[in-house]
């Protein structure tokens, strides 16, 4: 078993976090870089406080063209510098980085989509066969206010991507919040840019409010629903937005949020689908627009819910028997799936993909789905009072971590996923979640030794 006993895994660990540090701070400000997209007239300069999914450009050659501010994604991104900037692996220059991205954030909330549906002659410029790939001047005209945020995606230089892409998504505003509100906590801002991050912070609990009740796409953007990752996220945001809130002396506000954050646990409540008992069954990811049962059910997504939101209540966080369930569930899924968990070295756990006959790239494990599972069971291990217990916890995540050891290449590079057959990296090449991931389940593994040794 590589373990915390095994020096050359420990040295492995730290030398990647190094490279995942570096790879991760490549997609954030990344102004140097110049996108050309040239079927549809643009030309892209990002700006400071921009975070590309991918510094890495494509064009499906067949790399995926992800050189796009995604809001989940700069969340993931914004919050694993956070975790660097405490750890002292980086210094100053991450504040500077979140001020750049508090106030591309606050601009983004100025676009107005009917400014670009009013020009005469823009689907005009468009070689025809591409055509099929621009949105229609209606949804355009329809992009101002919330729907802003509610856009995925937006172009790094601060402007609305024109692109058909899978909209509404709510997930960006409580994920922003939440990377936020941990920045507050940490005591690490001045005045100065407590006041700036302040509106924003509003913002996004605002638009929490207004719209967890409403469907949207879900984290993969596949279909549209109510969906548990959604869902829990808002619920942490909310929750953590009311104690801020209280700090503030906005009572009246902070009430709303917790009760509101209340009652969304209450409906995800109704999200387990039980099997008989329970430690038989799993939370189901989502609940679909025009109520068919969905195939995604068993989703991976869950199980980063609850990393990202950080939960250590009773249920719904990796103290939950159920959501327990949900791992050993998945697990078996992606054990069975993909050759490359088949006969593997012992001590490696199993590459885990999203969710079962995935067809995207190619259709494998993923880095931050495996780093997730890993990171769950380093939460776990945390709140697990019992010592027997925690120890069984963290063999399972170093097992995880062991496998994404065994199909990282040396120089440390992070790509999106891995093939489920031959583990080749797929997909986008240095994707910044990925990298985050990395950063933020060796945190959490941090966390879970220092608890096992303090006296219980």
């Amino acid at each position: 078993m590589a373990s915390r006993q095994d020096p050359a895994f420990e040295s492995w660990l730290d030398g990647q976090l190094s490279h995942s540090a570096s790879a991760m701070l490549s997609s954030i400000s990344p102004v140097p870089i110049v996108k050309h997209r040239p079927g549809f007239g643009q030309t892209i300069r990002p700006v400071a406080g921009a975070i590309v999914a991918s510094p890495v450009l494509g064009n499906y050659d067949p790399d995926p063209d992800y050189f796009f501010h995604w809001f989940r994604d700069s969340a993931v991104v914004i919050d694993a510098l956070r975790l660097l900037y405490v750890e002292r692996r980086i210094g100053a220059e991450a504040l500077q980085h979140l001020r750049d991205f508090i106030r591309f954030s606050l601009a983004l909330n100025e676009l107005d989509g009917r400014a670009i549906a009013a020009v005469q002659d823009r689907r005009a410029r468009v070689p025809p066969e591409l055509l099929q790939y621009l949105r229609e001047d209606h949804e355009l005209a329809s992009v101002h206010g919330d729907a802003v945020a509610a856009e995925t995606r937006v172009n790094p230089d601060g402007t609305l991507d024109v692109l058909r892409w899978a909209r509404p998504q709510h997930d960006g505003p409580p994920l922003r919040a939440l990377a936020l509100l941990r920045w507050v906590a940490g005591g690490h801002l001045d005045a100065a840019l407590l006041a700036e991050v302040a509106p924003l912070i509003r913002f996004d609990l605002g638009f929490t409010l207004r719209h967890w009740r409403e469907p949207s796409f879900d984290i993969w953007e596949e279909e549209s629903g109510h969906h548990y990752y959604t869902l829990r996220v808002s619920a942490a945001a909310l929750a953590e937005g009311a104690a801020w809130l209280e700090g503030l002396g906005d009572a009246a506000q902070a009430r709303r949020c917790r009760e509101e954050s209340k009652a969304v646990l209450r409906l995800l409540d109704g999200y387990w689908v039980d099997e008989g008992g329970a430690t038989r069954g799993y939370y189901r990811s989502r609940e679909l627009t025009d109520g068919r049962p969905s195939p995604k059910a068993l989703d991976i997504a869950v199980i980063l819910s609850v990393i990202h939101s950080l939960g250590t209540e009773a249920a719904h966080s990796p103290a939950d028997v159920r959501m327990q369930a949900t791992l050993a569930r998945l697990d078996a899924l992606f054990d069975a799936a993909y050759p490359i968990n088949h006969g593997g070295a012992a001590g490696r756990g199993t590459a885990m993909g999203r969710y079962a006959g995935d067809v995207y790239c190619s259709g494998g494990a993923y880095y931050f789905s495996t780093l997730g599972a890993a990171e769950f069971c380093f939460r776990a291990a945390a709140l697990d009072g019992d010592a027997s217990h925690g120890s069984q916890w963290m063999e399972r995540g170093d097992a995880y971590l062991a496998t994404v050891r065994a199909y990282t290449p040396a120089g440390g590079d992070l790509s999106e996923q891995f093939d489920q057959n031959s583990g080749a990296q797929t997909s986008a090449k240095q994707l910044a979640w990925s990298h985050a991931a990395f950063i933020s389940c060796v945190s959490a593994r941090r966390i879970a030794l220092a608890a096992s040794q303090a006296p219980r």
